[in-house]
């Protein structure tokens, strides 16, 4: 199946104000559209966290959700692009999305792993983890942005902003946000001074300044410019 991406409008900028009934709310139209085209039973929607980060993982989290269900919708009501949403917000939204979810998997790549092959294929590989990683395995995937997953044998569909039209791949989009933030935490622990839980490794002014008094610890990708 070839790759196709779909368009979607520009989302607000940050600051902009606009009525409730503008607001994008994803939905499962282009899951139930997959669906039917392939005759797929379990439409997986895949999403990243961290991929512009300057240190850490990149995640991937893929998320399969009942079709034939009238109320997950409502269940899932405050599921939105994880960029939307405050971190509280995210943290509630993660054991529901779990608990709805058909079948749902993480997958990541290591800095080291980004800085031997490039961020978008160690961001493929970290999608193709969580692909792999899904029970019941997906018959048909959704992929946020305009990438394709040549490894897995499936039909899948690229979308761009997908995570504003998807639920599924908003949920990934959580899945995966929440697991990386998790993990940095972590590092903050291993690595203190570089201010991990505050930025997740994002390249926050704290961050520069602690690396240029600290230099780079193992977990900031090499490859990336400081």
């Amino acid at each position: 199946m070839s790759e196709r991406a779909t368009a979607m409008p520009p989302c607000p900028a940050p600051g902009d104000t606009l009525p409730r009934a503008t607001l994008i709310v994803p939905d499962l139209r282009l899951e139930q559209a997959l669906a039917a085209e392939c005759g797929a039973g379990c439409v997986a929607g895949i999403d990243e966290a961290g991929r512009g980060a300057l240190a850490g993982p990149v995640f991937a989290a893929a998320v399969a959700l009942p079709l034939d269900d009238p109320l997950l919708m409502t269940a899932l009501a405050g599921v939105r692009d994880s960029k939307l949403l405050s971190a509280a917000a995210r943290e509630r939204l993660f054991p529901l999305i779990c608990e709805r979810a058909l079948a749902y998997g993480i997958g990541q790549a290591s800095a080291a792993t980004i800085d031997r092959f490039g961020i978008l294929p160690a961001t493929r590989l970290a999608m193709i983890n969580a692909a792999r990683a899904l029970s019941p395995a997906a018959t048909a995937l959704l992929i946020d942005g305009p990438i394709r997953l040549a490894a897995v044998a499936l039909p899948q569909r690229a979308v761009i902003r997908g995570d504003q039209q998807s639920v599924s791949i908003a949920a990934a989009s959580i899945l995966a946000k929440v697991s990386r933030d998790r993990a940095l935490i972590a590092l903050d622990e291993r690595y203190p001074g570089y201010g991990f839980a505050q930025h997740k490794g994002y390249g926050t002014a704290a961050h520069r300044r602690a690396l240029a008094a600290l230099g780079p610890c193992p977990e900031h990708r090499l490859t990336f410019r400081f």
